[in-house]
């Protein structure tokens, strides 16, 4: 074994090394970084506007008297700037990068070797799904120095949080190239969700400081139980009946998305 490949051989044949799954979508990956590295369009939308969309929040923020919800600064901010993560350096980030892909007939090239489908849209994700992560670190780590943020009193969720958001983000992200017909369109394919969440999901204003009953509908909504978890998770007042709440909206949100990539998941240009 040499490479994340296999040679098998047998009396009398010689034949070529089999590759992997992993192997594959390693290659896939690294070739999807060098391309993602020479777009200078996508890197500052997917690395430059999240790391400073949520500082531009902070005069709102502090005119909100969060501290009456029992939040504070730093609480609201923290799962603002993951957030803002999640929709523009993963969801909005690969819906250009898919649709980008599919107009130049890539998809359809990687489709004709030993890629399977779902190799090739999870192989294309990696690099954005691995920046997504060190993002969300960076953004933590910078918010607890920055902004008196304690450590986090349940981690676990958290980090649950993050991930199924990058889950569900990169798989919406897919769902949404699929409506998306150029990478110019892709800016307006991708803002009903992006404007919604902002406003509705807790990433701007925090569903606490909202009437209960349009909190309990908007808590239905993608991106909120990937807030919800964040913040709890930092700030210890998630009960375990809300959490399990929020990991089952999360969940359920992702297979779907991940159904919707499976049965409407383009590989042809759209014309």
């Amino acid at each position: 074994m040499s490479g994340g490949t296999v040679t098998r051989s047998s009396p009398g044949s010689v034949r070529g090394p089999v590759t992997t799954p992993v192997s594959r979508m390693a290659a896939l990956a690294r070739a999807e970084l060098t391309l993602l590295g020479r777009s200078k369009a996508t890197i500052i939308a997917a690395v430059l506007v999240p790391l400073g969309l949520p500082f531009s929040l902070r005069p709102v923020v502090d005119d909100m008297n969060v501290e009456d919800s029992g939040l504070s600064v730093g609480l609201v901010l923290l799962p603002a700037a993951i957030g803002f993560s999640l929709l523009f350096g993963v969801y909005s980030a690969l819906t250009g990068i898919y649709t980008a892909r599919r107009e130049e007939l890539v998809l359809k090239r990687l489709r004709t070797g030993e890629l399977r489908d779902a190799e090739v849209v999870a192989g294309s994700a990696l690099p954005v799904f691995a920046m997504g992560l060190v993002q969300c670190v960076v953004l933590a780590v910078g918010c607890t120095a920055f902004l008196d943020v304690p450590a986090p009193e349940a981690p676990h969720l958290a980090v649950l949080g993050v991930l199924l958001g990058l889950v569900m983000c990169s798989a919406l992200g897919a769902v949404t190239a699929s409506v998306t017909r150029t990478v110019e369109s892709a800016q307006v394919t991708t803002m009903p969700f992006v404007l919604v969440s902002m406003v509705a999901s807790g990433v701007a204003v925090p569903l606490e400081l909202l009437p209960d009953r349009v909190a309990s509908g908007f808590e239905l909504l993608p991106l909120s139980p990937v807030i919800t978890l964040v913040r709890g998770g930092w700030s210890g007042d998630l009960s375990a009946y809300e959490a399990l709440g929020a990991l089952a909206t999360a969940l359920a949100w992702t297979v779907l998305a991940v159904f919707a990539v499976r049965r409407w998941f383009r590989w042809e240009p759209r014309r």
